[in-house]
């Protein structure tokens, strides 16, 4: 059997499988805690792209449809239900061409600028060319923004301009956001826009993959830069917290180079290094090229679901690599992992409508890898600080759909909502005793891990969850305790017939969360999970 310790990587073992599904074990160490899971965990990203913003959050305060102060009523509501901790904007590679002095003022007054994405060749050949997705009004400015997050239950991240504007407008934006009321020209202009007291936004990033479209550096260079934009920054008594442009994917090298180029004074005032990690190539190592590469997100094959998961599965290994090469500069480890982008990427061809560019539909399969990066970012709740799903509404692995007056939740708002008890709980040590899953990987073999798993501790509430992540097969599943007595356990899962079932504005309902069986018995819980299934056990502990 194999073994696989909470923070370990599957071994590569292949067992037979038993009937229609298979034997895992999990142990529990209740008194083994790793860390406390932090909220921002469950971040999310807001770019001005396609039609995130711009009829996804924000449909105007004059619209018919709910809202609030301009924000679509039916979103706010569902994402104050999942405790939002943090959500960055306006980008993505949108912020380094974005003037934030744009999105102050009266509406009317606003300037309309083209965006960055306007000549993508993503976009759909029936998408509508004129309207706020390729020419933004600049009426969901910095000032929106924060009332939208506050109003959701969470913290703002802005991600500043470090490509196309100079340092000063850096300190600039942050004075207009913290600055005591009336204390400055840019505080009094915040209170013209509506905001008297300061806004006290913490989380910035200091550019975006600027390594690519945040302006092709290398890293030597971007630490020259991110050190000039750092040198001085007025706090207004709030403790900055500032997000480097960390690799794409698990560059060692962009992150050695500018740990070691950015020295003492800027590593000083780094909080977080961000890391963008997206589940994209189903072509099972035939090619890497970045659009022949992807797969379709409904119609997919037993080798390209297993390949979009192994692909996640491997943001384990980018955590444990990144964090030793950080360690080589910042032996303490005050510097922690923000991944402030990640989640699955596919092919156009299936967003909800054409003017929402790189919407994806959203199925079990991507269910399951949200579940599944929930949990390794568990595993390694003393290196991750933060995490941000790409992106919110209506792009990539969304948590919504939203067009004209039609919404409706995706399989993967559901898991936000299943693990959502994990915040601000300790994360404790797990090991699973599990078969592997065996598939052809462009007709060799490959393995991956038959289920992932993770759990944490709020007093006497432990909360543990679960993916299968076999595509038809059931997995039995026993979990013992040690060092504590379960008395009671309640399960949820989120599952369906076929992996591929969705949710659509015609059928909003198709993939829902259920209450399912588990039993307890003296210090074992024991549950089965269906195929490509996402479960939490949540247990009352003597």
């Amino acid at each position: 059997m194999l073994r696989r310790s909470f923070l370990s990587t599957a071994a590569a073992l292949a067992l037979p499988l038993r009937g229609q599904g298979s034997t895992t074990q999990i142990d529990v160490m209740v008194n083994e805690p790793i860390a406390t899971i932090a909220p921002e965990i469950y971040g999310h990203f807001v770019e001005h792209l396609g039609a995130v913003v711009y009829d996804g959050i924000w449909v105007g305060e004059s619209s018919k449809i709910a809202n609030v102060r301009g924000v679509r009523k039916a979103l706010l509501d569902a994402l104050r239900a999942i405790k939002p901790a943090v959500i960055r904007w306006p980008g993505g590679c949108f912020a380094d061409q974005y003037d934030w002095r744009d999105g102050t003022g009266p509406h009317a007054q606003r300037p309309t600028r083209t965006n960055f994405w306007v000549d993508s060749r993503e976009w759909p050949k029936n998408a509508r060319r004129d309207g706020p997705e390729t020419f933004d009004p600049n009426h969901f400015g910095t000032v929106e923004f924060v009332r939208f997050c506050r109003a959701a239950g969470a913290e703002p991240y802005l991600a500043a301009n470090l490509r196309s504007l100079p340092a000063q407008d850096f300190w600039r934006w942050v004075e207009y956001c913290n600055a005591p009321a009336g204390s400055t020209t840019l505080a009094r202009l915040r209170e013209a826009d509506g905001e008297r007291a300061p806004l006290k936004v913490r989380y910035w990033g200091v550019g975006n993959e600027s390594w690519g479209c945040g302006g092709n550096f290398s890293a030597d260079e971007y630490a020259v830069e991110f050190r000039r934009f750092t040198a001085w920054l007025p706090s207004y008594g709030v403790d900055l917290a500032l997000i480097g442009s960390g690799p794409n994917g698990d560059s060692r090298e962009w992150t050695r180079k500018f740990f070691e180029k950015a020295g003492r004074s800027g590593l000083g005032k780094l909080w977080g290094w961000g890391a963008h990690h997206y589940s994209w190539n189903a072509s099972g190592g035939r090619t890497r090229d970045w659009f022949d590469g992807k797969g379709d997100a409904v119609q997919f094959d037993e080798e390209q679901y297993y390949e979009i998961l192994s692909q996640a599965n491997s943001m384990d290994s980018i955590i444990r690599s990144q964090w030793g090469v950080m360690g080589e500069a910042d032996p303490q480890h005050r510097v922690k992992l923000a991944i402030d982008e990640w989640g699955s990427w596919y092919k156009p061809g299936t967003e909800p409508f054409p003017e929402a560019l790189i919407g994806q539909q959203n199925t079990m399969r991507d269910a399951v890898l949200a579940a599944l990066s929930f949990d390794i970012f568990h595993r390694h709740a003393e290196k991750v600080a933060m995490t941000n799903i790409a992106q919110l509404v209506n792009c990539l692995q969304s948590l919504f759909f939203a067009h004209e007056d039609k919404f409706a939740l995706t399989p993967t708002y559901h898991v936000f909502e299943m693990y959502s008890p994990h915040q601000g709980g300790q994360a404790l040590r797990t090991e699973a005793v599990e078969p592997s899953i065996s598939y052809k990987r462009n007709g060799q073999p490959a393995l991956l891990p038959r289920l992932s798993s993770s759990a944490s501790l709020k007093g006497r509430t432990l909360t543990l969850t679960l993916s299968n992540l076999h595509m038809k097969q059931a997995a039995e599943v026993t979990i013992r305790l040690h060092g504590a007595q379960p008395s009671t356990v309640e399960a949820v899962t989120l599952a369906a017939e076929d992996p591929r079932a969705h949710n659509t504005f015609a059928q909003p309902n198709a993939v829902q969360p259920a209450k399912s069986a588990a039993s307890v018995k003296g210090e074992l819980l024991a549950v089965i999970c269906p195929p490509a299934s996402v479960s939490r056990l949540t247990v009352a502990l003597r």
